[in-house]
């Protein structure tokens, strides 16, 4: 039988999945080439036709497209993601974004080396996309779960990172008060909207990442006293939170009394996302 262009593969796999993008990448990863290289490779021979088959029942199962492929792009950079880790998503790179101009602020003003320390940093996609992208700066972040570090530590090798392994509640203890930016990105579904996530991110993403407590806060009030002990006067907080934490959320910041212009903010299909904050007190000269 002769070879079936990648075109015609492509086309075959995405009647299949419903999707062209999917396909793609599928078909990309069968054959061992970047995405946008994908329309220059070769046909695919038998045995990539059988990875690419494997690859379309696993997903026709549910499977999460970046476990089958064992990646996921996360602005800038691409993250080492599977079973155990929670997979990055686009939401969180406008908050990530946000950060950055934070950072570049915070550069301009004199700042030589802003101080970061990412909290709950799962595969570390905020960390590696920040230090990737800032001109500068001083990286730090901390995950609590052993399933995720392999990934983060993947994801972080050569980036001279201080990352840790452990609980966010008393972490950086020899950074108290000296931090520039702290940013989050916490487990926040409430247990009483569990039943209305999506079952291939239920399934998939590890519990740990995604549930926190009855309003779904219990991680965010951790962060908002976490970032209060670590940021300098002046320093800025972010953490995202879910559509319906618009006015809790916000609220756990201002509860903690360390923090001023607390404000909401919008994601890229205008829904509430994350929220934002100033550490109250005067810079000592």
């Amino acid at each position: 039988m002769p070879e079936r262009p990648v075109s015609a593969v492509v086309a075959a796999t995405a009647s299949r999945l419903g999707s062209v993008a999917e396909a793609r990448l599928l078909l990309a990863h069968a054959l061992g080439v970047e995405p946008n290289r994908l329309l220059l490779a070769d046909p695919p021979d038998a045995a990539a036709l059988a990875r690419l088959d494997a690859g379309v029942a696993r997903r026709e199962a549910g499977e999460p497209l970046q476990h089958i492929t064992g990646s996921a792009p996360f602005r800038t950079v691409t993250l080492e993601v599977g079973p155990g880790v929670f997979i990055p998503r686009p939401e969180t790179e406008v908050m990530t974004g946000w950060a950055l101009d934070r950072l570049a602020e915070i550069i301009a003003a004199g700042v030589a080396e802003p101080r970061v320390v990412e909290l709950c940093a799962g595969s570390g996609a905020i960390t590696k996309a920040l230090a990737t992208e800032a001109s500068a700066g001083s990286f730090h972040c901390v995950e609590l779960s052993p399933d995720a570090w392999p990934y983060l530590a993947a994801n972080l090798a050569g980036l001279h990172v201080d990352a840790r392994l452990g609980d966010m509640a008393d972490a950086f203890g020899d950074l108290d008060g000296t931090v520039d930016l702290v940013i989050a990105n916490p487990p926040y579904v409430p247990l009483e909207h569990w039943a209305d996530v999506p079952a291939e991110v239920r399934d998939f993403d590890p519990a740990l990442a995604l549930v926190s407590g009855e309003d779904g806060l219990d991680a965010m009030r951790v962060v908002a006293e976490v970032a209060a002990r670590l940021l300098r006067p002046g320093g800025f907080a972010c953490a995202e939170h879910a559509e319906v934490q618009v006015d809790s959320a916000p609220a756990v910041f201002v509860a903690t009394g360390a923090f001023t212009q607390v404000r909401d903010r919008r994601d890229l299909t205008d829904r509430p996302r994350f929220v934002t904050a100033v550490r109250a007190g005067r810079m000592v000269p």
